[in-house]
């Protein structure tokens, strides 16, 4: 059974950048890369606990601003050192203006950061 819940308006996820949100009681990273484009991923860094949505954001991947770890918004792999484990990637719809996330089901097997 998937849990999607509203997590944000739209308008609060800036094209380019990252919103820290809660669902299904995790911490999650929203990527708005246009218009109409969000990706939802975990919001801690895989590597030492630190939010992701304070990183930047480019090619497809956000990276972290603690050391500079960056990780696929697809898969949630890490593409840079230090990190070597992925990030959980959550299942994300925009509609009527809102931002949905589905985090109670990855979309991979990554385990949740707990550090």
């Amino acid at each position: 059974m998937t849990a999607v819940e509203r997590v944000a308006d739209l308008a609060k996820v800036p094209v380019g950048g990252a919103l820290q949100v809660t669902a299904a009681g995790e911490p999650v990273c929203l990527v708005r890369l246009d218009d109409a484009t969000v990706k939802a991923v975990h919001d801690t860094c895989s590597h030492q606990q630190y939010s992701l949505a304070e990183g930047w954001v480019e090619d497809g991947a956000i990276e972290c601003n603690l050391h500079g770890s960056s990780f696929d918004l697809d898969t949630g792999r890490p593409r840079s050192l230090p990190a070597v484990r992925p990030i959980p990637v959550y299942r994300c719809e925009v509609r009527d203006g809102g931002v949905y996330v589905d985090a109670a089901t990855p979309l991979n097997d990554a385990p949740v950061p707990r550090h």
